[in-house]
């Protein structure tokens, strides 16, 4: 066995692993587009067997995008829990609303694995949610999977991203969810019905969505309440005039547990942002996993080197558009500067 890195001494490491794919093409999912390909019979242990001399805690996933995508779900998640190691992965509040729709039983599992709430993650009203989630039917699956949550006293969460293109229908989509009675509804049970709005990020497949992000003025007054971090929320060009002369650096970086994505090739990446070239930290297949688990403990990957090289001024002055209105989170705004930078680096070398 080789010798353990100190640096992974108590550490849990969560292993997300994208072992059935996704149903849906979302037009704003921040993991950016992957094929879908079923990964080999027995990859799932093989994986954890690699990191096991490493890591004394290990959870194991065999989801990273669409939870539950796969036949023998209740068998899949008995193997995570076995395959996982001084641990037990979370359910979370999140299910599969497209196996919701079409398999009875699986929303008796849900119930049986404790979950309380499942998010369901809207765009507006029919044609635009189809368009988002990238297939016809999908707006009326959400609708039909909140009714099955609620007879089985699940709550249903519903989660918005909002930009120019969809803002007013937003409002539309909550004025249903108060014409549905969905709050009364999981309140006679006990539940909670949560309706709630954000711009998401700005990586992976969101990045395309840049000209249209929402400028904070243009809210609509009737989602303000419903917007997580809206009195955090600033322009970039406020956020352009704020770092303009800042010497800091924004590097991404794992506190306590280290979580890393699995894709169906055996790439691996940080968990920090879109699984791009740039981000890549190695393949399960290809590199020695002495040389992985060093990478991943020691945050040792060119993206991450490149973070260290260039300042926070430095990326808002090549960068930034002090002229912007767009409406940011602080942190979403630096990722957003730094993969700007990854990009044209690659693309320039």
């Amino acid at each position: 066995m080789p010798d353990r890195n100190t640096k992974t001494e108590g550490r849990l490491l969560s292993l997300c692993v994208d072992m059935f794919g996704c149903p849906n093409r979302c037009l704003h999912c921040w993991l950016s587009h992957m094929p879908n390909r079923r990964m080999e019979e027995g990859a799932d242990e093989w994986i954890v067997d690699l990191f096991r001399p490493h890591f004394e805690r290990i959870e194991f996933y065999s989801w990273l995008r669409e939870p539950d995508y796969c036949d023998g779900y209740r068998a899949r998640w008995e193997r995570d829990k076995a395959l996982s190691v001084g641990a037990v992965p979370d359910r979370f509040e999140l299910g599969s609303f497209w196996r919701l729709v079409r398999d009875p039983e699986y929303v008796k599992f849900l119930k049986e694995v404790g979950v309380k709430c499942v998010q369901l993650t809207f765009f507006g009203l029919e044609e635009m949610t189809d368009r988002y989630v990238g297939r016809k039917g999908a707006f009326r699956e959400l609708l039909q999977a909140t009714e099955i949550l609620l007879r089985h006293e699940i709550s249903p969460r519903w989660q918005t991203f909002i930009n120019e293109e969809n803002k007013d229908e937003l409002v539309k989509l909550l004025e249903l969810s108060e014409e549905r009675e969905l709050a009364r509804r999981c309140e006679a049970f006990g539940g909670r019905f949560r309706f709630f709005v954000h711009p998401g990020s700005c990586d992976g497949e969101n990045r395309k969505l840049y000209p249209i992000r929402i400028v904070k003025e243009h809210i609509p007054e009737a989602l303000v309440p419903y917007f997580l971090g809206y009195e955090d929320l600033r322009s970039e060009r406020e956020l352009c005039e704020k770092w303009r002369d800042d010497i800091s650096h924004f590097i991404p970086h794992n506190d306590g547990g280290i979580v890393l994505y699995v894709a169906n090739n055996y790439d691996l990446f940080f968990n920090f942002t879109h699984m791009r070239p740039e981000w890549r930290i190695g393949n399960l297949k290809k590199d020695p996993i002495e040389e992985l688990v060093r990478r991943v403990t020691e945050e040792d990957i060119p993206a991450l080197r490149a973070a260290r090289a260039v300042t926070l001024g430095e990326l808002v002055r090549h960068y930034g558009d002090p002229a912007s209105e767009k409406a940011f989170d602080e942190d979403d705004y630096k990722m957003y500067l730094l993969n700007t930078h990854l990009e044209r680096e690659k693309n320039n070398g």
